[in-house]
C-alpha cells in the first residue's frame, strides 16, 4: 500500500499542485496585455486546480497512515510537525489563491471588458502568486526534510 499511495500522491500533486503554481504565478500576464479571455482563463485554471489539490492531501493522508516497507511502522502521525505545519501551509495557499487571485482575476475580467484600467491589480496578482509559489515550495521542502522527525 505504500508504493501505491506514494505514487498516487506524487502523481497527483505534478499534476494538481503544478499546475496550480504555474496559473497563479503566471495570471498576472493577462493583465500586463489587458487580455480578458487570459484573466478568465487564469481565474479558472487556479479554480480548479485549487479543488484538485485537495486529492494530493487526501492521498497524502492515507500515505501518512500507511506502513514503511523500510521501518514496518506509520509513516507519519499528524503531530509531527512536518505534516501539520504542511497541512497549514496548504491551507494558506489554497486560502490565498481562492480568495484574492480568483477574485482579483475576475474582477480584472470584469474591468478590462468594460474598458477600464487594471493597473491596481497587477501587483496585488502577481504578489500573492509569487507567495502561492514560495509556499508550495516550503512544502515540498517539508516533505523532503520531514523535520522533528
Amino acid at each position: 500500500m505504500f508504493k501505491i499511495f506514494l505514487t498516487l500522491h506524487l502523481v497527483a500533486a505534478v499534476f494538481a499542485i503544478g499546475p496550480l503554481v504555474h496559473a497563479a504565478t503566471t495570471a498576472s500576464r493577462g493583465l500586463r496585455t489587458t487580455d480578458a479571455d487570459a484573466t478568465a482563463s487564469s481565474a479558472r485554471t487556479v479554480k480548479i486546480y485549487s479543488y484538485a489539490s485537495v486529492v494530493v492531501v487526501i492521498l497524502g493522508f492515507g500515505l501518512m497512515s500507511a506502513k514503511s516497507p523500510y521501518t514496518h511502522q506509520a509513516v507519519a502521525d499528524f503531530g509531527d510537525v512536518w505534516i501539520w505545519l504542511s497541512a497549514l501551509l496548504w491551507l494558506a495557499a489554497v486560502g490565498i489563491a481562492l480568495g484574492v487571485i480568483v477574485p482579483s482575476l475576475d474582477q480584472a475580467t470584469t474591468r478590462i471588458g468594460a474598458g477600464e484600467a487594471v493597473g491596481s491589480l497587477k501587483g496585488k496578482v502577481a504578489a500573492t502568486g509569487g507567495v502561492v509559489g514560495l509556499v508550495f515550495a516550503a512544502i515540498i521542502v517539508l516533505m523532503v526534510y520531514r523535520p522533528g522527525s
